[in-house]
């Protein structure tokens, strides 16, 4: 390659892989994955500039996840300088950025990108889809930004193939991102199918490294942190979601991570008011119809009196086993939220008495990728979680209930989210999703008013 043969022809043999890694990155280094003399030399030649780690002047600053926030430093003493040091709480998890550490970005020689990539994908857009794709398309050629507000299940990833295979064959490089680990890991093997000549790399918490300069990139919004001025387009799918709508850091992630005049393409079922105002006319799509044609399934209320108490005292509510009991006998996968880990966590064991293959997860559960996929693969009958699957995830003919829908933590966004995960599949179009409450709330009622309201938008024709 051109870029390697620079590298060459500067007398220097630098192993590709440092570049294919570093490029667009920022990275503490005293944690790269190469070796020091490479490192150094590549410093010797400018191919690496060095920032310090905490930015004391004007203000305190985080220079990896731009953190600004006084009570997310603290001081400790360091062995490394033997002096008083500050780090940074905020991205801890991604290793100590501190006042005596310092970031690399990547300024040498670049990759030369492919502009040859296989788009490989069977299906056929609706006239919605294909809209809504070409607006985006139109959108990210003119270096627009653009919002995709789309129902759950109306075929959002299969209308990015366009833009994104747009993109590809133009030599740039594209990241989606997305707040919920679920949803990379839901959309990462989708796009290895569609872009099978593609390197794609999937980054998450805990992920192992992965070889290759990837053109394309799926990754948590946390994993935003270590990128800068990387990405030619950014997408931000399920752009309301946790923690990213309140976290601005996050947002300035997103800002940090995309090259300057790089365009943004928000994609939600339920953008903030905020969001939805932002967007106007050529620069928003909408689409109230899901892509089997059937209209989205409505929830149905039914009180469940005193539910934490039955639960405290080792007994499921009547109405709840016997919900679950009539999913078990017809075979239909199901999922159960709650609203705590800790209500979660009273109420397994109890299921388990009813069939001891019912699972729990939440988000803090290093096996719940395995057990999502046990559940898609009919491994188990059901699963109980909190709200961490209320989107990213698409299960064959799943029967879903919200036990303790009045809880503050079910918004009518995630109501909505949790609702979108019945009937997506054009085999079982339709299924139960029932609000088990204590009390009906001003949420659930917007939940149920704008579900109502997609289905006339979309069957008014």
């Amino acid at each position: 390659m051109k870029g390697e043969f620079i590298l060459r022809y500067k007398g220097w043999l630098l192993p590709p892989a440092l570049r294919d890694f570093h490029e667009g990155r920022i990275w503490l280094k005293n944690h790269s994955p190469f070796l020091t003399a490479d490192i150094e030399e590549a410093m010797k030649r400018n191919y690496l500039h060095i920032i310090e780690g905490i930015q004391m002047k004007p203000i305190i600053k985080c220079n990896r996840c731009h953190n600004i926030d006084p009570h997310l430093f603290t001081i400790f003493e360091c062995s490394k300088c033997q002096q008083q040091c500050l780090y940074c709480r905020h991205c801890i998890r991604m290793g100590r950025v501190s006042s005596c550490a310092q970031l690399m970005i990547w300024t040498g020689p670049q990759v030369i990108k492919m502009r040859k990539h296989t788009l490989k994908w069977g299906g056929q857009l609706t006239k919605l889809q294909q809209q809504a794709a070409s607006e985006m398309l139109a959108s990210v050629q003119a270096k627009r930004s653009h919002l995709i507000h789309a129902v759950c299940g109306a075929g959002k990833t299969e209308l990015l193939f366009p833009t994104v295979h747009g993109a590809l064959k133009r030599g740039l490089r594209v990241c989606i991102a997305t707040p919920r680990t679920d949803v990379v890991l839901e959309l990462y093997p989708r796009f290895q199918q569609v872009f099978p000549k593609t390197v794609i790399h999937a980054l998450y918490g805990g992920v192992t490294k992965q070889n290759a300069y990837a053109q394309l990139i799926i990754a948590t919004t946390h994993q935003l942190y270590r990128f800068e001025s990387a990405f030619d387009v950014m997408i931000v799918d399920e752009a309301d979601a946790f923690p990213y709508t309140i976290d601005e850091t996050l947002q300035r992630a997103v800002e940090k991570a995309k090259k300057k005049e790089a365009p943004i393409v928000f994609v939600t079922a339920t953008p903030s008011h905020k969001l939805r105002n932002a967007f106007q006319q050529e620069s928003y799509s909408f689409i109230p119809k899901r892509f089997h044609n059937h209209p989205l399934p409505v929830p149905q209320f039914r009180a469940l009196w005193g539910y934490n108490k039955s639960f405290k005292q080792g007994k499921i509510p009547k109405k709840l086993i016997k919900w679950t009991e009539e999913r078990l006998e017809r075979k239909e996968p199901f999922l159960l939220f709650f609203p705590t880990i800790a209500l979660m966590h009273k109420a397994a064991p109890l299921f388990q008495l009813v069939n001891e293959n019912i699972l729990a997860v939440h988000a803090e559960d290093p096996d719940r990728k395995e057990k999502v996929g046990m559940l898609r693969n009919n491994e188990v009958p059901g699963l109980l979680t909190t709200t961490i699957l209320e989107r990213g995830i698409t299960i064959s003919n799943v029967q879903v209930a919200v036990i303790g829908a009045e809880s503050s933590i079910f918004t009518a966004s995630a109501l909505i989210q949790i609702a979108g995960r019945v009937g997506r599949n054009s085999q079982y179009p339709n299924g139960d999703i029932v609000f088990f409450h204590h009390g009906i709330t001003t949420e659930m009622d917007e939940a149920c008013a704008k579900i109502l309201f997609y289905n006339k938008e979309g069957f008014s024709e």
